[in-house]
């Protein structure tokens, strides 16, 4: 796949292919999403799927942007930005341009690769989802949390079913078997149970694992064909299961670098009809190994210490293997170029002879042993003795052949060879090589002893002139450098030995050990004669390489000569580093390997070969600056013509002026304990300790003196900081206290206002009482004059009867009117009739007194006056007896109106009868 940048150029993927020598095998491409800008950085990747072509694969990355890229076309596009990182991904759905996507907010989505859209939003998790597995009609999916499993209708996106199970137990994965309509369900507890697809109805369990196993699932696989299930665990076993049979058919063992299986997956082919053979393991070292579950065989692997796998997805057709490395990376291998005969790994030195026929228990017949060769014999269990045998010299051998025999059987003649075909040992055999080459005695006890004096006062402070940002490689440096100087007091006054164990601290930072002694091997063989003229450069050391130099490219050195470059210039900058600065890692790698397979010498000739192949550019160098520049930078010079030259300088260096003269042979590290190194003016280094322990001591009694003055400083800050915190609580509590009165106040105002609320309740409840009194009293009115209303009935009622009662007394009273007219005629008639009688009287009397007149003549006065007197009484009773009469008819009259008035007047007729009757009483009396 040609190497190509598509899409975005600030904010997209970028594909590189790396180059061959240096890529990892089987690598096509290497995808690395870059933003590049004021702050550059790599976003990872966190999750790979492919389509059921295996020529697309879709990728997710921490950010939430979905790429697809297209493996035939050779590009990729941006399809989606979800925003948030992405925990699972699945692309083969029905309708082939939409893809699930689990969020980290624990919901799923459904995108359009094509529209870019969200098809649908589908929620009900309450955790991370895990995984998402895909019916083999596209239709139904089902997704996998910690706490639930839910099954989902992608035709409606509606869910149908929902697992829930008790928080202690906890579900691993659940997924569809291919080719049939069964559910697999993986727990927490090594349960798994198979479910029916249509009804959820339980078909069957698998048995528990053999017994004493204490493996716990966490991994899991099945063939295409669906009939064989692979777990593993927290173990380096893998348990194979026939699913047809329901039995634990073998158990796989893993080498004993596997401690933990971390992810599981079957490589297809075309032609094996769905019963895949080869398993992938990734395990905790995040190396992923390809087995052959039939021969236990381990056919290659993919991934390194250095350059780690998180996950991995291999394509259904077989074709192409997608891991998501540790550096958030993407890689894309040729499973054909893996597989090729010329890409395994070599053979074993050591065969191991077993003797199967021990093995006699059930458990042990199944447990099978992953190794590396072709014998299709399984190994031994853990019941029965391994029987080794190992080829012994023959009496003959020469003393050739001895010294090129090397610990854990390997030979450095045949090293050489090897190196000298390939250029480099293989990257997963390097460090068992450079161990080996170098003879590392692996001295635990003596290196105990010397970490155990801890760190060094030398390199106390390292951080500051080292600014390391990862704090465990600083720690190892820190403690590598301690052991060297407690081992020789030069490493502790040497400036240079930290740029020159760097490179080792870095590459054996798991293993201290093995850090301490490479450094210490390198310093007592490839480092002679450095310290002599210490604390000056090796000018001796120098010295022959610039005589070497000078051998071979004596215009070259005239020229460096011409500008005043020296050894020091040119040479010694390469030395103290190791090349750690011009050198990439690979480079670096591999020149050690042919430093370390060769004479000591041969350091100092390739650093002459290093300046040998540059004299192109070096001839062009006219300044100082250039030149210093030049050899502590890297420089595009190709590191296999700098090995192949330093051979030949090797080989066309005459033994007067060769280094070799001057050096001595390869002398490993002494067993037990380490040797003396006192090869430096030790006069020179003990000033120096010396005067580094009085500058210590003087440092020491300053920093005691600054203490005292900070302490000084302290209490008079702290006396300060007291009379400005006295202050502060002085003015906080004279503010707590304006605060308490404002809060007073604030309180008065609202109980005043309660008190003014309160009151307007009072009159609301007063209000309320007067509405509800006036109420009463209006319903009281209301009774009242529904009272006087019925009085009043009952008043009409009694006027009623009243009314009849006077009529009838009316009545009675016109009949009394009548009957009193009738008396009043009867009395009128009796008093006409006394009239009548009086005017006969007084007729009779006018007669009497004529009479007596005539015989009483002898009185005229008296007689006259009588007369007269009797003439006026005559007078005056006609008079009467006409008033009497008006008044008769007055009183005839009054009757009248007083008949028609009692015929319509009330209760008082009685009272105005009575004063008519006493009225006609008094007129009666008066007549």
């Amino acid at each position: 796949m040609e190497s190509c940048d598509l899409g975005d150029r600030q904010h997209g993927p970028v594909w590189h292919r790396k180059p061959g020598p240096a890529a990892p095998r089987g690598v096509l491409v290497n995808i690395i999403h870059s933003v590049k800008g004021y702050h550059s950085k790599t976003i990872r990747f966190l999750n790979v799927a492919f389509d059921s072509t295996g020529d697309s694969l879709l990728a997710g990355d921490y950010q939430g942007n979905i790429y697809v890229f297209d493996l035939n076309g050779n590009r990729f596009s941006l399809v989606q930005r979800t925003m948030q990182a992405c925990t699972a991904l699945a692309f083969n759905l029905r309708r082939k341009t939409e893809f699930l996507v689990a969020l980290a907010d624990y919901s799923v989505k459904c995108f359009d690769t094509e529209t870019k859209e969200v098809v649908s939003w589908m929620r009900g998790h309450d955790s991370s989802v895990t995984s998402i597995s895909i019916h083999g009609s596209g239709r139904y999916a089902i997704t996998t949390s910690t706490d639930t499993a839910q099954l989902w209708d992608l035709d409606t996106f509606q869910r149908k079913r929902k697992l829930n199970v008790r928080q202690s137990v906890g579900i691993q994965k659940v997924f569809f078997l291919p080719l049939s309509n069964t559910i697999l369900s993986c727990f927490k507890d090594n349960s798994v149970f198979a479910w029916e697809f249509d009804t959820l109805q339980c078909k069957y369990r698998l048995p528990t694992p053999v017994e004493g196993s204490a493996l716990r699932y966490k991994a899991f696989a099945v063939t295409r064909d669906g009939r064989i299930f692979v777990a593993g665990g927290k173990s380096n076993q893998l348990h194979l299961w026939c699913l047809e049979s329901k039995q634990l058919t073998r158990i796989i063992q893993m080498p004993a670098k596997v401690r933990a299986v971390r992810h599981l997956e079957f490589l297809p082919d075309s032609f094996d009809g769905g019963s895949s053979q080869v398993l992938g393991v990734l395990s905790q070292d995040n190396i992923m190994r390809f087995i052959n579950i039939e021969t236990c065989k381990l056919l290659f692997d993919i991934g390194s210490n250095e350059e780690g796998i998180s996950t991995a997805a291999i394509s259904p057709n077989g074709r192409y293997i997608a891991s998501v490395m540790e550096n958030g990376s993407l890689n894309l291998y040729s499973v054909q170029a893996l597989t090729q005969e010329g890409n395994k790994p070599l053979p074993p030195t050591f065969k191991v002879v077993e003797d199967w026929s021990k093995c006699t228990s059930e458990a042990n017949k199944l447990t099978t042993r992953v190794t590396s060769g072709r014998s299709k014999r399984p190994c031994k269990s853990k019941g029965s003795k391994i029987q080794t045998r190992l080829m012994k010299l023959h009496v003959n051998t020469s003393l050739e052949n001895k010294e090129n025999e090397l610990p854990g059987g390997l030979n450095k003649k045949r090293l050489r060879a090897l190196l000298k075909g390939f250029g480099e040992y293989p990257a997963k055999y390097r460090m068992f090589v450079w161990r080996s080459l170098l003879q590392l005695p692996e001295n635990h006890l003596a290196f105990s002893s010397l970490i155990d004096k801890g760190t060094h006062s030398a390199f106390v402070n390292i951080q500051n002139e080292y600014p390391i940002k990862n704090r465990k490689l600083l720690r190892v440096l820190q403690r590598t450098l301690s052991a060297l100087a407690h081992w020789s007091a030069i490493f502790a006054e040497t400036p240079y030995i930290p740029l020159l164990a760097f490179p080792f601290v870095k590459l054996f930072q798991n293993n201290q050990l093995i850090c301490f002694e490479a450094v210490a091997t390198v310093v007592v063989n490839f480092c002679q004669h450095w310290f002599e003229y210490f604390p000056n450069p090796p000018v001796n050391v120098l010295g022959m390489m610039e005589n070497v130099l000078a051998y071979h490219d004596k215009e070259l050195l005239q020229h460096l000569i011409k500008y005043n470059v020296t050894s020091q210039v040119y040479a010694w900058p390469l030395l103290e580093t190791l090349f750690s600065e011009v050198l990439t890692r690979e480079e670096w790698l591999k020149v050690f390997d042919n430093i370390f397979s060769n004479h000591p010498s041969y350091f100092l000739m390739i650093i002459v070969a290093y300046i040998v192949c540059s004299r192109a550019p070096l001839l062009h160098c006219n300044q100082t600056a250039d030149f210093e520049y030049f050899f502590h930078h890297r420089n595009n010079l190709d590191i296999n013509v700098v090995i192949k030259e330093a051979y030949h300088l090797m080989e066309a260096t005459p033994l007067d002026i060769h280094p070799q003269r001057m050096l001595d042979d390869f002398i490993p590290l002494t067993k037990g304990q380490y040797p003396v190194f006192n090869k430096y003016p030790k006069f020179i280094v003990d000033y120096q300790t010396q005067e580094r322990e009085r500058i210590r001591q003087d440092e020491i009694e300053y920093l005691r003196e600054r203490q005292l003055a900070h302490e000084l400083e302290v209490k008079a800050q702290e006396q300060k900081a007291e009379d400005e915190a006295w202050h502060r609580k002085q003015e906080i509590l004279r503010e707590a206290e304006e605060q308490r009165r404002k809060m007073l106040l604030e309180e008065e105002e609202k109980l005043a206002e309660q008190r003014q609320r309160l009151a307007a309740v009072k009159r609301e409840l007063k209000v309320k009482e007067l509405q509800l009194l006036d109420a009463s009293r209006r319903r009281f009115l209301k009774y009242q004059q529904d009272q006087r209303q019925m009085e009043l009935k009952r008043l009409n009622d009694e006027i009623m009867r009243k009314a009849s009662m006077r009529e009838q007394e009316i009545a009675a009273t016109v009949q009394d009117v009548e009957v009193r007219w009738m008396e009043l005629e009867s009395q009128r008639q009796l008093f006409e009739q006394h009239l009548i009688k009086d005017q006969e009287t007084v007729k009779k009397e006018m007669k009497e007194e004529v009479d007596a007149h005539r015989r009483k003549v002898d009185l005229e006065d008296h007689l006259v006056q009588r007369l007269m007197k009797i003439h006026r009484e005559d007078k005056q009773k006609p008079q009467i007896y006409v008033q009497r009469f008006e008044v008769l008819k007055d009183l005839t009259e009054v009757s009248k109106q007083l008949y028609i008035i009692l015929k319509f007047s009330g209760p008082h007729v009685r009272h105005i009868e009575v004063r008519l009757k006493s009225a006609f009483r008094n007129k009666s009396s008066c007549c």
